[in-house]
């Protein structure tokens, strides 16, 4: 019975990762749509979105199962609860790169429509956070994970940085407002990738050392004391 718990423990870290590779790649042509200017890539995007809520399904019921017929202690529980929100962060980060991708579409029948260089930084940034924080997953890093959860803040200076640069640009000329427009866009969504892979790595500390760092509780637990 123990060895059959350990074989389905060991499948849904398996569904997981592969959702989490599925997802990665996703990501990776959503960037590409931008900053090729490609409807094709962004098309891609958007098909492959039903593919990981599918996939979402699946990892969904396999975790609703261990609970239901496992009643799982200690650190299994840990894993599976930690794999539920995984696979839900998992899910929106695609979500969120079908919005990248879409943008992407406006900006190709935009003729002359600018890429800011802050972009490609962000998003070179949040595809580094996301493969950290997924191999933190894999190999049960802890140190991997804390790593990602320092990367965070760079990216909401580069999005307000994105925000403000739009701001001055449709202030002189409002013939651009919709392609500016849609630079916000791409940013707000790389931003909020980047929080959703936050949340990934901060699972990983939940399970591999049964911490809770999310909100800041860490902190707020040392100033109680």
């Amino acid at each position: 019975m123990e060895r059959q718990f350990q074989k389905e423990l060991e499948s849904l870290k398996t569904s997981l990762i592969k959702m989490g590779s599925v997802v990665e790649e996703n990501f990776d042509k959503s960037i590409q749509s931008v900053i090729e200017k490609s409807s094709t890539l962004a098309d891609q995007v958007i098909e492959t979105d039903l593919r990981v809520d599918a996939l979402e399904i699946e990892i969904d019921n396999a975790v609703v199962d261990l609970l239901a017929l496992r009643q799982p202690v200690a650190s299994d529980l840990r894993f599976i609860l930690a794999a539920l929100k995984i696979n839900n962060d998992l899910e929106r980060i695609s979500d969120h790169a079908v919005n990248i991708a879409q943008a992407a579409q406006v900006l190709c029948s935009i003729p002359n429509a600018r890429i800011l260089d802050e972009i490609p930084q962000m998003a070179s940034l949040t595809k580094t956070m996301l493969k950290e924080a997924l191999d933190s997953f894999i190999l049960l890093n802890p140190s991997m994970a804390q790593k990602v959860l320092k990367s965070d803040d760079r990216i909401d200076d580069l999005n307000r940085l994105v925000t403000k640069k739009v701001i001055e640009v449709m202030k002189d000329s409002s013939e651009s407002v919709e392609s500016e427009m849609e630079l916000v866009r791409i940013s707000k969504n790389l931003e909020r990738i980047a929080d959703l892979t936050t949340n990934i790595a901060e699972e990983v500390l939940f399970h591999t050392q049964a911490r809770v760092v999310k909100h800041h509780a860490e902190e707020k637990e040392k100033s109680d004391l």
